[in-house]
């Protein structure tokens, strides 16, 4: 049998992979790009095509601001005819400085630090020291055979 002396030594040849293509589903609502002095929320302006100007009014008050349209060309949504702000599927697009998003994220963890000392005071209160609610969690080694320990 003769030897093919054309072909190239298999170590040469390589199979260059095509990059596989990952697939990322759209989301349903478009974000703004980002900007480091605001957050952006969506806000809910109806459900079920029913006004809901309670709730705008009071995340209004809460600091949110609507974002108009023609600051944000990058989501391409019609704007609301009335107001020209962001608005898609009953649902308002609205900004807040992030000194204020702080302080207010801030003020709810203190309510959530002070609620969470206020259930382990009330259950701590019905500890007996004879028989505690909670056992010593000090860990003990022990070595050489079984019933032989050292602390």
């Amino acid at each position: 049998m003769a030897e093919n002396t054309n072909r190239n030594p298999r170590d040469l040849e390589s199979r260059a992979k095509t990059p596989r293509l990952v697939y990322n589903p759209s989301s349903a609502l478009p974000d703004p790009l980002p900007d480091a002095n605001y957050r952006y929320r969506y806000i809910m302006t109806s459900i079920n095509g029913m006004a809901q100007p309670t709730h705008v009014s009071k995340m209004m008050r809460e600091g949110w601001e609507p974002v108009k349209a023609v600051d944000h060309p990058e989501l391409l949504l019609e704007g609301d005819a009335k107001t020209g702000n962001v608005e898609t599927g009953g649902l308002m697009l609205c900004k807040q400085a992030i000194d204020r998003v702080q302080a207010r994220n801030e003020y709810y963890d203190q309510q959530a630090a002070n609620q969470m000392s206020s259930v382990d005071n009330s259950f701590m209160r019905n500890s007996d020291p004879r028989m505690p609610l909670f056992a010593d969690r000090k860990s003990t080694t022990s070595r050489g055979g079984f019933g032989s320990s050292s602390k």
